[in-house]
């Protein structure tokens, strides 16, 4: 979207008016959108579209319209009394610096980690000779652009610990470029590699596989769809045109492929996934000269992830048979998986990661969606838990051989903090804590279970201020997720903290359609189930209400991407029980999202519109575009974000969402979009920018749930 691209925000920020004088109930003057006479028949039905011209994201009239929206919603946000305030407190609250998780060069033995000075648009990746040695900076992805919208999204160390690939992401699109240092001289190399895509750099001797597609065509880099994902092999030293040709499978143009080499570049795997829930898995023996690959899978119903090769014996972490997932091996020497044999098999709670460190095997679980993890031997046994602080989310670092282990830990208002663990005696050494502006000893997380519409139980996360009174009067900030086997654990963001300590509570739901208790619980949320994740949702909202937390004009709903289509989805069935919605990014064209990009890849959770009279009828009946009222049915404000880069859930979709909403009769409370210029999904957003989209998106739900702001 170039032209969107060149929009001045600030130029949309001139007004004259007072803005103490403004109403919630103000309804705004929205830019007028021409409806077009388009219809599609679907199984016999007619559907209109009338707002199909603004899929075409490069179209001047698209950029006008895009510029004219941007106008009206910034007109409306400057005029909050509170927002330059609640900017400021936002700021301080990420002011703090951030140290992420060290990793070691097992080659080398030198130290690596990410750190945040706190108002760094992108984190910086520096070097130590040893743990406690004096840091160096070794790649500060600030430097790479002015305004801090080139990312780096991945880096990978060759086996040999010479070199160092890293990928980054410009303006938060999916498309990645890969380039090389040696670190030796801490040079760039002449490697380069473009269009590449879901992928890393998977090294073995003097290069690296990795994943890419064919150019695409100019002016449709980020809409048109995206297909015949190949892997391909780089040797250092030559140009990208040069590089081998290693896996594609031009039968099916709608699979991704991605390849993987164990550190001991024993074995490559290559993955083949997006024709099911799960993917299929390929080996090839490096040991063996000409060695050919071996399939190890025949189905795309289960995940298959090789873990670690230790000795002969490769690990593997799945579902197959196994909804709650198991740790299995098999030889090098027979990888299939009929060979395989249970290392740790299914228990009640779901195994979501394995990880081997110095000779042991540390097992994490999911219970009613918070870790807990386990030090087991090498052949599963479980020798001690691992205790934490909290409700909480964990994650480790180190190597298979290496006695050194760091995990880090976060809650919701608990800052990631990483802990060194003693392996022998059970005992974990706190490292590193931020110090972030808030005082965590006044607020509690409780978790609680309620009743979804068909008596499942679903569990939900509520953090609040300690005190805080059951008199239906609370706000609540509602955040779900529910779908493609994604779980919403414990976890930490300083945006929180400005809504807690005014006095509201974050609610987070544990959907069906997410991962917390494994595949059962994904299935249940998916196709013609999908309505259990909107039920489950809706009935968290009514379950506030009922216990005396809050009242229905006190809720905001919020998720993204697919959590932006479970608010779409609530708040056109259930409008009566939300003050505000929070859609962002959202997939809100149920019909047509799989013709963009690589939204095919959905149709394993949604199904498609193609499939046949009752996949249709089931989309149509939910799909947030199709279903908004127009019978003057109020409401509840709504603010939908986006951005122009997105190409994973293309910016038309909340488009024409917010098109037909401003179009339908729904009552006076704001219908607006918010469009961020040189960003994307998410991932690699600058700092300075996600402060500027937490300040209009806070300020507007705060103030639409008519909260009294102490700042």
């Amino acid at each position: 979207m170039k032209q969107i691209t060149n929009i001045i925000m600030s130029t949309v920020l001139l007004s004259g008016l007072c803005c103490c004088n403004t109403s919630q109930n103000v309804k705004p003057e929205y830019p007028a959108a021409e409806k077009q006479d388009l219809t599609d028949d679907y199984f016999g039905t007619s559907v209109v579209d009338p707002y199909r011209w603004l899929e075409d994201d490069t179209a001047q009239r698209v950029a006008a319209w895009v510029t004219d929206e941007n106008k009206v919603t910034q007109d409306y946000l400057r005029r909050i009394p509170f927002r330059k305030k609640l900017k400021k407190r936002l700021t301080e609250l990420a002011d703090y610096e951030r140290i992420g998780i060290p990793f070691k060069n097992k080659k080398t033995g030198k130290y690596y980690y990410y750190r945040n000075d706190g108002l760094q648009n992108q984190s910086v990746l520096y070097e130590k000779e040893t743990l406690d040695g004096e840091p160096k900076i070794l790649l500060d992805p600030n430097t790479l652009s002015d305004d801090g919208t080139v990312a780096l999204s991945g880096i990978s160390f060759s086996n040999d610990g010479k070199y160092l690939a890293y990928t980054i992401s410009r303006s938060g699109s999916d498309w990645r470029e890969i380039y090389v240092m040696d670190l030796a001289n801490r040079q760039l190399t002449s490697d380069s590699i473009k269009w590449a895509k879901f992928t890393g750099a998977a090294w073995q001797k003097d290069g690296f596989y990795y994943s890419a597609y064919d150019a695409p065509q100019a002016g449709k880099e980020f809409s048109n769809m995206n297909e015949n994902h190949k892997i391909y092999y780089h040797k250092l030293g030559t140009h990208q045109s040069q590089d081998f040709l290693v896996y594609e499978n031009k039968k099916y143009p709608k699979r991704f492929y991605s390849a993987h080499v164990d550190e001991d570049e024993k074995a490559l795997f290559v993955f083949e996934s997006g024709a099911g829930r799960g993917n299929n898995l390929f080996m090839k023996d490096l040991r063996k000269t000409e060695a050919p690959f071996v399939q190890l899978t025949e189905d795309f119903d289960f995940e298959y992830n090789p873990v670690e090769i230790i000795d002969d014996s490769i690990y593997f972490h799945t579902n197959c048979n196994a909804p709650k997932y198991r740790l299995m091996k098999a030889s090098v020497d027979k990888p299939e998986v009929a060979h395989w044999a249970d290392v740790i098999a299914e228990s009640d709670n779901v195994l979501s990661d394995v990880g081997f460190f110095g000779g042991k095997i540390i097992a994490t679980y999911m219970k009613d969606a918070s870790n807990h993890s386990y030090v087991c031997d090498i052949d599963g046994k479980i020798l001690y838990e691992i205790a934490f602080p909290a409700f909480g989310s964990v994650g480790f670092s180190g190597h298979k051989d290496d006695r050194e282990v760091f995990y880090s830990f976060t809650s919701f208002t608990f800052p990631n903090t990483i802990y060194k663990f003693d392996l022998e005696h059970n005992k974990s050494e706190k490292y590193l804590a931020p110090k972030v502006k808030f005082n965590a000893e006044d607020y509690l997380t409780e978790q609680v279970f309620y009743p979804s519409k068909d008596g499942t139980r679903i569990p939900m996360f509520l953090t609040y201020k300690k005190g805080l009174a059951k008199n239906a009067s609370n706000p609540v900030y509602l955040y779900g997720y529910g779908g493609f086997n994604i779980s919403l654990n414990p976890g930490f963001s300083t945006a929180r903290i400005s809504f807690l300590e005014n006095g509201g509570i974050y609610a987070q739901a544990n959907l069906r359609g997410g991962g917390e208790y494994g595949e059962d619980w994904h299935i249940a949320g998916t196709k013609l189930n999908k309505q259990n994740v909107f039920d489950d949702f809706i009935s968290a909202a009514e379950y506030l209400i009922n216990e005396k937390y809050t009242t229905n004009k006190k809720i905001c709903v919020a998720g993204g991407s697919n959590g932006g289509l479970l608010a779409g989805a609530v708040v056109n069935q259930r409008p009566d029980l939300f003050g505000a919605a929070l859609p962002a990014v959202g997939v809100m064209d149920m019909l047509r999202y799989h013709k963009f990009t690589v939204g095919w890849n959905w149709a394993s959770d949604y199904g498609t519109s193609e499939d046949n009279k009752e996949m249709f009828e089931y989309l149509y009946k939910y799909s947030p575009i199709h279903n908004i009222k127009n019978d003057g049915t109020p409401y509840p404000a709504i603010l939908v974000t986006t951005a122009d880069h997105d190409d994973r859930v293309v910016p038309a979709h909340s488009f024409k969402y917010v098109a037909t909403l401003q179009a339908s009769a729904t009552g006076d409370a704001p219908k607006l979009i918010r469009i961020e210029t040189k960003a994307g999904h998410g991932a690699g957003k600058p700092i300075s920018k996600i402060i500027d989209e937490q300040t209009d998106t806070y300020s507007f739900v705060m103030y639409n749930l008519g909260m009294k702001v102490i700042y």
